[in-house]
């Protein structure tokens, strides 16, 4: 078993960016050459998520709309008067924590084991456009 640790650096848009990743899982798990195994992302920061999802445009606007409704931008939440300097993105750390951080996918014959209208996504909810990283880590053979 080997487990190799790879980054992807990219930027968001914020408030609600979803960004397909598969290509850059795929690129990132072709330069491992490791055949079989799982592959576990994690997001570093508290105010964006990862999930898969069919990446089209009705989807994408139902998930930002379904995200909306649930947490909604325009509230009145404890965190953003309990941070001095807060910067009114309380709604972005409650949207995070209904996702999660880490996601795992299984590998075989060099491929991602994904569905076939199945793709790999990020979701940053801050407000703000920011320099976003995810951790890969492959473990397999």
């Amino acid at each position: 078993m080997k487990t190799i640790t790879k980054f992807i650096n990219f930027s968001t848009k914020g408030n609600n960016d979803i960004v397909d990743i598969t290509y850059e899982v795929e690129e990132k798990l072709r330069e491992t050459k490791l055949e079989e195994g799982s592959v576990l992302l994690f997001v570093t920061g508290s105010t964006a998520a990862l999930t898969t999802m069919e990446y089209e445009p009705g989807q994408i606007q139902d998930l930002r709309e379904i995200v909306e409704k649930i947490i909604p931008r325009n509230k009145t939440y404890a965190h953003n008067h309990s941070l001095s300097g807060s910067d009114g993105n309380a709604h972005s750390h409650l949207r995070a924590s209904l996702f999660q951080a880490d996601l795992t996918i299984p590998f075989q014959n060099s491929e991602l084991l994904l569905g076939t209208w199945q793709q790999i996504v990020f979701i940053d909810f801050d407000i703000y456009p920011r320099k976003r990283k995810i951790v890969l880590q492959f473990t397999g053979q």
